[in-house]
């Protein structure tokens, strides 16, 4: 039976001991069975609302994109493909006009 990797640091090297699965690398413990609402990731946009993937949302102010001269205009609709646990920029979005983008969550109204 092949382990899945670590979730913590994608490490291979994992183990079981009774019904936990742990990573020796990062010493990260967890039941593969329980789901954890904790590892839910939950954003917020502009306004407090709760974004999921999916989404159809707005863009609430004009955003430079970097390294470009390109400008992400107010009002301008996006999708929101994937959630990602990040600091800055947590939602990987598919904007009209533009492509694809990865933007923060206060830029951004549910649409």
């Amino acid at each position: 039976m092949s382990l899945p990797s670590c979730p913590k640091c994608q490490s291979d090297f994992v183990y079981q001991d009774q019904t936990l699965l742990i990573c020796p690398e990062c010493a990260y413990e967890w039941d593969p069975d329980a789901i954890l609402l904790n590892d839910v990731i939950s954003v917020k946009d502009a306004n407090g609302t709760l974004l999921c993937e999916g989404d159809k949302v707005a863009v609430v102010k004009d955003l430079k994109i970097k390294g470009s001269s390109q400008v992400i205009k107010i009002g301008s609709k996006a999708v929101i493909r994937w959630i990602k646990d990040a600091k800055d920029h947590q939602l990987d979005c598919k904007v009209d006009g533009v492509g694809e983008m990865i933007v923060t969550a206060k830029f951004v109204k549910k649409a």
